[in-house]
């Protein structure tokens, strides 16, 4: 797993399990609402209050927000070991037909999620985000369990899709966060963001897979339960929902609204200046910067699902076609490791390197990085099919740096979404610009990696340069977003804050 996979959706292919989630990193607004201080002048031109330096990061009400947003990869993963089980035992389909229907269902959430997004960031921006989140959690929770209970491949279609209709916590965590932190902390707050999507992304399958069809995987335990016969994957459905349950209780009680009032009243019976004035989306599109970020937002997530998707298969394809021809053990280590290192390049070392560089720098650095992580499975594959003792040697060395350096790619997730912070016209859009970010990732993963693995098999079939054709399409797109970068608007607040106000 290189760089964590952005929570391919669109396919049940392994390749789901790489941890680079780039919705993940999804971020919202630098500028704070609720308890930043603001100036009623920020207020009224409708500009971002720059957050006030030194204020600290509400860990509690983080770790909550995270807490829930590992929620949501556990509900999609969790299916990934059993569905093409479910789906040929409840359609009663010949084995070749199975990988159509199961990617059909995958598919389905994804586009379903990807028409949803808007109008969860709106309502989040308007109603409220504490009861956005909560409305999303419980519609996904329901959803999910009546879809481990189906017996019919129209049943789990059906709630497949109502899963792709509530799946827009993500958004208005991404969302909350942004609110809580300020400059100083958003990177730190982000990357236990990311942190907790990719522990979601890791734990969902194995929950899944230790609890599908236990009559079956422990017979002295459960065999003769009729319930559990009659319905395999319920334990399944019962673990999420329990997890969900427990989620949502302690956001009930202990999570903070975030989104202002309309208005306040003052202890002297002055009310306090409305929120600014709601952007239309094409006035939001406008606004200086957005559609830039955006752009680029779409390109680093266009990178991140393709090699998701391809990243198992190269570790499985025979050396002398292109790939490694890696064993299936060798495969879960290489996407162990790879898992671990990009954890640590996101929770220890990117606010090192974002407090250092700011926003823009630290994802110039990561770009600058991408087509040279790319090229490092051509180098492998080549050194590999050169067979001496030496290459092998080197082969090994490529490899640690492929596993260990290479996913610290991942940080342009996060360092993305504080750019989308930065640009935020105001902070009561943040819903509807990380909607806008999401639904065109949305809209890219619902064909990307489906795309991306027919290029890599054709270039394997008739070895097309080697069998690298689709590191041949990736590495000059992967080049050419440095490029984009550049034309990023600069740090809205720059990361070296002062440290008093003297020196402002």
């Amino acid at each position: 797993m290189a760089p964590p996979a952005p929570d391919p959706i669109s396919s049940a292919s392994s390749s789901d399990l790489t941890l680079m989630d780039p919705e993940p990193m999804a971020s919202e607004t630098t500028p704070l609402i609720g308890n930043n201080n603001k100036s009623s002048d920020d207020v009224e031109d409708g500009t971002a209050a720059r957050p006030s330096p030194g204020k600290p990061l509400p860990k509690m009400q983080v770790y909550l927000l995270c807490f829930n947003k590992a929620m949501e990869p556990i509900a999609f993963f969790a299916i990934i070991p059993f569905i093409a089980q479910m789906v040929q035992r409840n359609g009663n389909l010949p084995y070749s037909d199975v990988g159509f229907y199961s990617g059909l269902i995958e598919s389905l959430f994804s586009l379903t999620q990807m028409f949803v997004l808007y109008s969860w960031g709106y309502l989040a921006d308007t109603v409220g985000r504490k009861p956005v989140l909560l409305w999303s959690l419980v519609g996904m929770t329901v959803a999910t369990f009546f879809f481990t209970v189906s017996t019919s491949i129209w049943q789990m279609i059906v709630f497949r899709c109502v899963a792709g209709v509530f799946s827009g916590s993500g958004l208005v965590i991404r969302t909350m966060l942004s609110d809580h932190t300020t400059a100083e902390t958003q990177a730190v707050a982000f990357s236990w963001f990311a942190f907790a999507n990719n522990m979601g992304i890791f734990l969902g399958p194995l929950i899944g897979g230790a609890l599908a069809d236990p009559a079956a995987q422990f017979p002295g335990l459960f065999g003769g339960i009729k319930l559990l016969e009659d319905y395999p994957y319920i334990l399944v459905g019962a673990a999420i929902t329990a997890c969900s349950v427990f989620s949502i209780v302690l956001s009930v009680f202990y999570l903070e609204e975030t989104l202002e009032p309309e208005s306040t009243t003052t202890s002297a019976g002055v009310s306090a200046p409305a929120r600014p004035q709601r952007l239309s989306t094409f006035e939001l599109l406008k606004a200086p910067g957005v559609g830039i970020v955006i752009w680029v937002y779409t390109h680093v997530m266009f990178l991140a699902f393709a090699f998701t998707a391809i990243l198992p298969v190269l570790l499985f394809t025979p050396i002398d076609l292109g790939g490694v021809g890696f064993s299936s053990s060798r495969n879960s280590v290489w996407m162990a490791i790879q898992g671990a290192s990009q954890a640590m390049w996101l929770v220890v070392a990117f606010p090192m390197l974002q407090r250092r560089l700011g926003t823009k720098g630290s994802l110039a650095s990561c770009v600058a990085v991408y087509p040279l992580f790319f090229a490092g499975y051509v180098a492998m594959n080549t050194l590999l099919r050169i067979g001496t003792e030496s290459s092998v040697a080197v082969f090994w060395v490529v490899a640690f740096i492929v596993a260990f350096i290479g996913p610290g790619v991942s940080m342009a997730f996060t360092a993305i979404q504080l750019a989308l912070n930065d640009v935020s016209p105001n902070p009561h859009v943040m819903g509807t610009l990380n909607a806008l970010a999401m639904t065109a990732a949305s809209a890219i993963r619902s064909f990307v990696p489906g795309v991306s693995t027919v290029i890599y098999a054709i270039g394997v079939k008739y070895q097309i340069l080697w069998g690298h054709l689709v590191w041949a399409i990736l590495i000059p797109i992967a080049m050419s977003l440095s490029i984009f970068v550049r034309w990023l608007p600069e740090d809205k607040q720059s990361h070296k804050l002062p440290q008093n106000e003297d020196e402002e």
